[in-house]
């Protein structure tokens, strides 16, 4: 290394900045002086700088290993910005044309570029390892570095392969970098990289500026997050969601509330995402929302919330996303939504994995679903699960600290936890104590005779929550550790066998309470239990006038539920009547104008308030099924053919024809009644709707007799639906 490089200096001329953040320059040096490196340091940190300054300043062309193609180009403008030469950062990927990626290999042999940034991909390729054979290589940065680890949160198969690469390349010092690393990731990283040796430098996890709260996940969270953003208007968030297509559903709802927000996700063309990403960084827009691909590397300050509608996989993956927030030390709103269903769901979806992984997927969900639950100091749990402390009673900046919730003296509960733990020789985890401490005779604590333990049933009669609360907070208080290396089993620590010998105070909060929304189910057929029976009764005494008039039966125009929906929130224009389960547009639209009239005469005569929530637009759900059936009946495709083309059975082909005509959506199937029916039964039955005063199933099979099939009865009902009421 050069002794005479004044790093203050260079750190100014290069990037404007007059002092270095924390340990860079100390990292800088290190790297410098030839040595392997590894850096944790939290989003926010400065963990580029790391690598960006050394490879200026050192001969050759440093290599650096990026997940994402996607975010490669922003980080070579940025550092092509920062000279008066443009070639000195390139990328080489599959984004790159041949003539292009004949132009960066040219730079490169020649000396001009100092960063270059590649996908583990493309590291590994036999072609490219024979090019960077005749590279002078200053060193290689491995960003992202957790990607390498099956128990990082963006395990990465390819990330597994760059250790044999740099061998078939050609040997120079390492660094490796990530946001977010327990203990067990870190040797991780650095046992696959060959690094084992490397200088260490570990900052603290602690974002003083970052709010954290978490929210129970209900039916309206679309709309929370609607008032949230207008509460925040003009502030730049990220809303992450697990899967495409909520990602693009909640977009779309977004947008038709007039937020200016885009989606983004891997499914998407890499042009689309670039674009979406540069809309961001420059204001065209103020909201992303994305699956877990945006965001790495991503070079904006002032991001000022981050919401998450469904709850990460791990607390890895939750710290680096809400990272993304505040990185310029102000304002950070960090949302997490969570419900219980959810964790259930991301536990399904690992059924197909390895044995191996499932159990480390289960373990990491374990895990978020504490912190999720836990009423203590948000701070101090994250800070606790990367192996640092926090002493702060109260961080003053989570949703736990700003409402404590009373404590409780634990001490007698905490000594039978740690009794049992000892007593099973700390080879279970949580969940096992648990069923020891419950009572519950499974076929597993039977066969290893726990059932016969003196503490068996314990605390049998007691709130399974408390019990849960005295385990997780006692991990906390460092009585108990977790064994990563033995699927998570509870090991008494030397300060809990203090406390079993002279037991102390022991005070603890009751977990939050996210039980199910039980309304949930209610609300999608459009039942409340806030109608205005006054105004229920009008809607009904209106919709028998219409059915007089019309000469149409009442439920033609609109079915009970979308009455009762219409007594809650009180929708006084054709737009709103549009969110009422069972109104599409075209219902809306033919009978809409006498109901909103009437609602609005009762709101102004009564001086009744609207529910806030009516000024949140929705958009039509129109799911691909759907869609592709309304299509397939347009071409006049056979009903059945529709079903087995789309794998359902027939019964369910009707489920979702009727559903797309009573929301008002108008298709005609004569062709196929014409094919399969014969004429009189389709009229009798056809007949008989006109005449009754309901449309249910049972009622109708009863009257017509055993001459007539259910499914007969339920294709002349879906006709006459759209023929009368759409």
């Amino acid at each position: 290394m050069k002794e005479n490089w004044n790093l203050t200096e260079c750190l100014k001329k290069y990037f404007g900045f007059d002092t270095f953040k924390g340990d860079q320059e100390t990292i800088i040096r290190n790297v410098l002086a030839g040595n392997d490196t590894f850096v944790l340091m939290p989003t926010g940190g400065g963990k580029s700088l790391c690598y960006q300054l050394p490879a200026l300043l050192l001969d050759g062309t440093a290599i650096i290993i990026s997940p994402l193609i996607a975010l490669m180009k922003n980080q070579v403008d940025v550092m092509s910005s920062l000279g008066e030469e443009e070639n000195i950062a390139h990328f080489m990927n599959s984004t790159l044309n041949k003539v292009a990626l004949e132009q960066v290999k040219a730079d490169v042999k020649e000396g001009k570029t100092k960063l270059l940034y590649v996908a583990p991909e493309t590291l590994t390729k036999e072609d490219n390892i024979d090019f960077f054979k005749g590279v002078k290589i200053s060193f290689y940065a491995i960003d992202e570095a957790h990607c390498i680890s099956e128990w990082g949160h963006d395990f990465r198969l390819e990330y597994r392969k760059i250790r044999p690469a740099i061998d078939a390349i050609g040997l120079a010092p390492i660094i490796a970098l990530t946001a977010t690393a327990t203990d067990k990731v870190r040797l991780d990283i650095k046992k696959n990289l060959g690094i084992t040796d490397a200088m260490d430098f570990r900052s603290s996890f602690n974002r003083p500026n970052l709010y954290y709260e978490v929210r129970p996940k209900t039916k309206d969270v679309d709309k929370e997050i609607i008032r949230f953003i207008k509460n925040n208007e003009g502030k730049s968030g990220i809303i992450y969601c697990l899967s495409r297509k909520r990602v693009e559903l909640l977009a779309e709802v977004l947008q038709a509330n007039d937020i200016k927000a885009e989606a983004y996700h891997a499914g998407m063309e890499s042009e689309k995402r670039a674009q979406v990403q540069d809309d961001f960084l420059m204001e065209r827009i103020d909201i992303i929302v994305a699956t877990i691909a945006f965001g790495m590397g991503i070079d904006k300050p002032d991001v000022r919330f981050v919401i998450h509608f469904d709850i990460p996989k791990s607390l890895e993956g939750y710290y680096q996303e809400t990272g993304r927030a505040g990185r310029d030390g102000g304002e950070g709103k960090c949302i997490a939504f969570y419900c219980y269903k959810d964790l259930q769901k991301l536990e399904k979806f690992m059924e197909d994995k390895p044995l191996s992984e499932q159990d480390i997927g289960r373990q990491l969900l374990k895990e978020t679903q504490s912190y999720a639950e836990s009423s203590v100091c948000r701070r101090r749990l994250l800070l606790h699960y990367f192996g640092e402390e926090y002493k702060e009673d109260n961080c003053g900046m989570c949703d736990n600290c700003l409402n404590p919730k009373k404590k409780v003296e634990a001490k007698d509960q905490l000594c039978n936890v740690l009794e049992i733990v000892r007593a099973i020789k700390e080879n279970f985890d949580e969940d096992y104590v648990m069923d020891i401490i419950l009572g519950h005779e499974t076929d597993e604590i039977i066969a290893h005779q726990h059932d016969e333990l003196e503490l068996f049933g314990c605390g049998e009669y007691d709130d399974e929550k408390m019990w849960v609360s005295v385990v997780r907070q006692g991990v906390l208080s460092g009585y108990m550790e977790k064994d990563i290396e033995n699927s998570g089993a509870l090991k008494v620590t030397a300060n809990g066998l203090k406390f079993l010998k002279k037991p102390a105070s022991f005070t603890i909060t009751e977990d939050n309470n996210f039980e199910e929304d039980e309304s949930e189910e209610t609300m999608e057929t459009g039942a409340s239990g806030a109608v205005d029976p006054v105004l229920f009764q009008m809607l009904k005494d209106l919709r028998k006038r219409l059915s007089k008039n019309l000469k149409v039966p009442p439920y033609v125009i609109f079915q009970d539920p979308s009455l009762e929906a219409m007594a809650t929130t009180y929708p006084e224009t054709i737009e709103e009547l549009q969110n009422i389960p069972g109104v599409g547009v075209g219902k809306a639209k033919r009978y809409g104008k006498d109901f909103c009239e009437l609602i609005k005469r009762h709101c102004d005569e009564n001086e009744i308030e609207r529910p806030e929530d009516l000024r949140i637009r929705t958009v039509v759900n129109k799911s691909k099924l759907k869609v592709s059936i309304i299509h397939s009946i347009d071409r006049l495709v056979a009903l059945d053919d529709i079903a087995l083309a789309n794998g359902i059975e027939f019964s369910e082909l009707l489920d979702e024809i009727e559903a797309i005509v009573y929301s008002g959506t108008k298709i005609n199937i004569d062709y196929f009644l014409n094919d399969v029916m014969d004429e009189d039964h389709l009229n009798d039955i056809y007949d008989y709707f006109k005449e009754s005063e309901t449309d249910h199933l049972e009622e109708a099979m009863d009257e017509l007799g055993d001459d007539y099939s259910e499914e007969e009865i339920r294709l002349v009902r879906i006709k006459f639906i759209s023929d009368m009421a759409n």
